[in-house]
């Protein structure tokens, strides 16, 4: 193997990808998405009091928390700036809040299966979908185009 064959680390600075303001108040980042692995890392940002839908991942997710506070309404563990979380493949809970600036980076594999009251799924987030709505945002906000790391 020469030099020239050795794969070179990828750096994204902070003032490379934009956060956006989504419908419900909180903020979007996202960083990569490798459609072959079904993998997407996120960041966002959320205020007390908000809450994502009760949902099934079809993969594992990995996420750190940087600032504030949160949990799942299923279980009594509080997430705070350092907490690191795993979540296997077919769990279901509801994200809840519970402060404000709350910054969790998320790798997700597969895609949040959105469920209703009953369980039954309503909508689908992936890669994919939220790679689309964060560069409408960006675009929307008159951002450059961001460089996602995309493959």
């Amino acid at each position: 193997m020469t030099v020239t064959d050795i794969p070179t680390a990828v750096h994204v600075g902070v003032d490379k990808l934009p956060f956006v303001d989504l419908p419900d108040g909180s903020k979007l980042k996202v960083i990569q998405v490798k459609h072959g692995e079904g993998l997407w890392i996120v960041e966002n940002v959320f205020r007390a009091g908000y809450e994502v839908q009760r949902h099934k991942h079809t993969g594992p997710v990995y996420a750190y928390t940087t600032s504030g506070a949160w949990r799942y309404k299923e279980y009594d563990d509080v997430n705070r700036a350092g907490s690191f979380l795993y979540e296997p493949a077919n769990s279901v809970h509801t994200l809840q809040v519970l402060e404000d600036d709350t910054h969790v980076w998320f790798q997700i594999y597969g895609a949040n299966l959105n469920l209703d009251e009953d369980g039954n799924v309503e909508s689908v987030t992936d890669g994919t979908s939220a790679l689309a709505v964060y560069l409408s945002l960006c675009e929307a906000a008159g951002h450059p185009r961001p460089h996602v790391l995309i493959g």
